[in-house]
């Protein structure tokens, strides 16, 4: 089959009324989600992933992904008009965005990141559909080492690119893997680390922990300080950009949404690097850099294309490796494989109307976006000013109702609830969750292909240095390590994360 046809199956799945409906309700609920600080895209898949059990793969995956890149438009209204970034990746844009604001241009800033997020999202999609069948068709020659070290080359990345100290990272990474051993050897079926609960015999329930960590250690860091959501809205003013303003974003949104293209594939990368690494550049291109952080309409076409291209192909190593690049996709893992579908080099061939549906789903979701996004400003904004006191109730029982439905077990709410003190815990000692829902993901099948290979290889552990791929990707994985370990590196990097 060829390109079009492909696409053709795809947007005969994506229009049809229940994945229409489904798609919209997840681009609203993200764009919700983007606009309200301390919630998030992960924890709320997590709360929401229960509703999908009744839903067609394909659909509940349509709303899911759509939830995941409208809480990426979202994000960038209140970073704009109010300095209050729904989402990390648009810490950048409210740099400019929110001066532009204080100008009387908050109007021509939210079109600004309107535009530049459609472009960019359309521009990645279509490197998905480009891309995905390439990198799926290249994946099929992978055996069990090579799978292996493309999973140690996914963990390393994912710690280099945390921010905060790179051993802390090493040993959220650890600790996830762990977590993720916990149940009955995949192959003799003995229990491990399971100290006689019969409950853990399965594992530990995802949907749980993620919910735990991103959840309610979040809402227990809000409840701390109220006070930081206070609110001052500025008038939005004209929606339209003039000529000149045109002019000046057409080359920073091309060169943000190539960049966000990029990184959104690498593991660990996605929008938040994405953003900071367009703005930089746009920065240093720039023959007048002093603009910049005073109101440059480049300094909010550049990250916002950026996050949101990066946002989009983050999908890619998710479907076509069955390597989730950050927290989101490995949330998005947790649903396929719940709905019975395995994320990997054959999901094309074995599931089309998935893939292409949605790749469809995304061009038919970034236009609800900006349809949605700009008339609905006011009404977002005005959701800022309700009290945390009364919301938060609210969030914590979702949570509770969505993880006893997943196995209708109160255990697993007790799992929830001591996660989010640990997760709680953590952010205390500055230490990112990400990493660790990262391992607990890949552990089992970082495990189970450890296995398989040394099977195959008779015992032999050099069996992942005599496989070229495996070998390459292991060299590639110890060089970024040992680049960030070096001091000189590890200062930058440091220096970096705090601009």
């Amino acid at each position: 089959m060829n390109l079009l046809s492909d696409l053709g199956l795809g947007f005969a799945t994506a229009l049809t009324f229940t994945n229409l409906s489904y798609g919209f309700l997840g681009a609203l609920v993200g764009t919700l989600i983007g606009v309200l600080p301390g919630l998030g895209p992960v924890a709320t898949i997590a709360m929401l992933l229960p509703l999908t059990f009744g839903l067609d793969p394909v659909t509940a995956l349509i709303m899911l992904a759509g939830i995941f890149y409208g809480a990426q438009y979202g994000s960038s209204t209140t970073a704009i008009l109010i300095n209050l970034p729904g989402e990390a990746s648009s810490v950048v844009t409210a740099l400019d965005g929110y001066k532009m604001a204080r100008q009387g241009r908050a109007g021509a800033a939210l079109a600004t990141a309107a535009l530049g997020s459609f472009f960019a999202g359309s521009v990645a999609t279509l490197v998905i559909a480009t891309l995905g069948p390439v990198l799926a068709a290249a994946a099929l020659s992978f055996g069990p080492a090579d799978y292996f070290s493309l999973m140690v080359l996914g963990l390393i990345a994912s710690v280099t690119m945390a921010s905060g100290s790179i051993v802390k990272a090493l040993a959220m990474i650890v600790i996830g893997v762990m977590l993720g051993l916990v149940g009955q050897d995949i192959y003799t079926g003995a229990a491990r680390m399971t100290f006689g609960q019969p409950q853990l015999l399965d594992g530990l329930e995802f949907v749980a922990i993620a919910m735990g960590l991103f959840g309610l250690a979040e809402i227990c860091q809000n409840l701390e300080d109220e006070s930081s959501r206070a609110t001052s809205v500025k008038s939005v003013g004209s929606l339209m950009l003039s000529r000149a303003d045109f002019k000046a974003i057409i080359r920073p949104v091309l060169r943000g949404t190539g960049i966000g293209s990029l990184l959104g594939v690498l593991p660990g990368g996605g929008a938040t690097i994405g953003a900071f690494a367009a703005y930089v550049t746009e920065k240093k291109l720039s023959r007048t850099p002093e603009r910049f952080g005073e109101g440059a309409i480049e300094g909010v076409a550049a990250p916002e294309s950026a996050n949101n291209a990066g946002a989009q192909t983050s999908f890619i190593p998710l479907l076509t490796l069955g390597i989730p690049a950050n927290a989101t996709m490995a949330m998005m893992m947790g649903a396929l494989i719940l709905h019975g579908v395995t994320p990997g080099p054959n999901i094309i061939t074995n599931e089309p109307v998935l893939f292409w549906g949605l790749i469809a789903s995304m061009w038919l979701g970034n236009l609800m976006l900006v349809i949605l996004n700009l008339p609905l400003i006011g009404i977002w904004v005005k959701l800022l000013s309700v009290p945390y006191r009364f919301l938060f109730p609210i969030i914590v029982a979702l949570c509770c109702v969505g993880v006893y439905t997943v196995s209708n077990s109160t255990f697993d709410v007790l799992l929830m609830v001591g996660f989010g003190v640990l997760g709680y815990v953590f952010m205390k000692l500055g230490c990112e969750p990400t990493p660790l829902l990262l391992g607990l993901v890949l552990g089992p099948m970082l495990e189970e292909n450890l296995r398989r290979a040394l099977l195959t290889g008779r015992g032999d552990p050099t069996v992942f240095l005599t496989r070229p791929i495996s070998a390459t990707l292991l060299a590639i994985a110890a060089l970024c390590l040992i680049l960030m370990i070096l001091p000189s590196i590890r200062k930058k990097r440091v220096d970096a994360f705090e601009e």
